[in-house]
């Protein structure tokens, strides 16, 4: 792996939007990441909502993702390395992180590499650890339409249909479709060679630069009930690397418990923010 040295890595510039606090005396910023082949509009109700209320929110595309730069590096070094860039050029440092999932693990890289920059970590059903790599099925199936073959979104999730047959995973999915207007047709807004290329790496643990570093600020582990992404079994290496870490569990949700239980986890969250 890369070393996260400055001078190594070339960050770039994310594309990102801002929600304003809805208060008169905001509390230190957000910044939210989203998980693997997402986008900053996942987050968008709760940012605009209960997320906001106190604090400007800023959720952003991570590199490979929506209408942020495509680049054929892609790896926790590489979105740490983005996102201490993103805090430093918006002047937001010390600011608190949210990251789900893939994000979960990119907001833990950047609070152990860059302990400053990150005021209270808030991690979304992800554990620092490497998981199996069961996204292939969603790789196979997004590389196998021909885009071009198609001309509206309806035709494109109907290819889907016959290989992803769960609509709430094909209308995720189908967020990242964007109409190129100048070639006349579909496009996938993500970076689908470059991540699947990088799909091992990101489907394992930390950095083993990072190993005997710890983040001492406030963490928060919050997973779903019907989710195993997060085991009992995993608070100790959790506790190890964020030792002032807590977990908490909404229940009735799954892995995307910001979708799911939307206010259940956003009630969790800002109780943790306004502590």
């Amino acid at each position: 792996m890369s070393s996260l040295a400055p001078a190594d890595i070339a960050p770039v510039e994310l594309h990102y939007q801002h929600y304003p606090a809805g208060s008169d005396a905001p509390g230190r910023p957000l910044v939210v990441l989203h998980g693997l082949l997402g986008a900053r509009g996942n987050w968008h109700s709760l940012s605009r909502g209960p997320l906001s209320e106190k604090r400007d929110v800023y959720a952003l595309d991570q590199r490979n993702h929506g209408r942020s730069p495509h680049t054929d590096a892609f790896g926790y070094d590489e979105m740490a390395a983005d996102l201490k860039h993103f805090l430093d050029e918006h002047d937001l440092a010390p600011a608190a992180v949210l990251g789900h999932s893939m994000g979960g693990k990119t907001a833990m890289h950047t609070a152990l590499a860059f302990p400053r920059a990150v005021d209270r970590l808030i991690v979304a059903d992800m554990a620092p650890k490497a998981y199996p790599t069961h996204h292939e099925p969603i790789f196979e199936a997004l590389r196998g339409i021909d885009l071009a073959a198609h001309d509206s979104r309806n035709d494109i999730d109907g290819a889907l249909s016959e290989r992803i047959q769960a609509r709430p995973v094909r209308q995720f999915l189908l967020k990242n479709l964007d109409y190129d207007t100048e070639a006349g047709r579909y496009r996938w807004q993500m970076n689908l060679d470059a991540i699947h290329a990088a799909y091992d790496e990101i489907s394992a643990g930390l950095s083993e630069e990072l190993d005997g570093k710890t983040y001492d600020g406030p963490a928060l582990f919050v997973r779903g009930a019907r989710s195993d992404y997060v085991a009992e079994q995993d608070l100790g290496a959790v506790r190890e690397r964020f030792p002032q870490a807590r977990l908490e569990t909404v229940e009735g949700a799954g892995h995307w418990l910001h979708a799911d239980r939307p206010d259940a986890f956003a009630e969790v969250v800002t109780t943790f923010l306004s502590e």
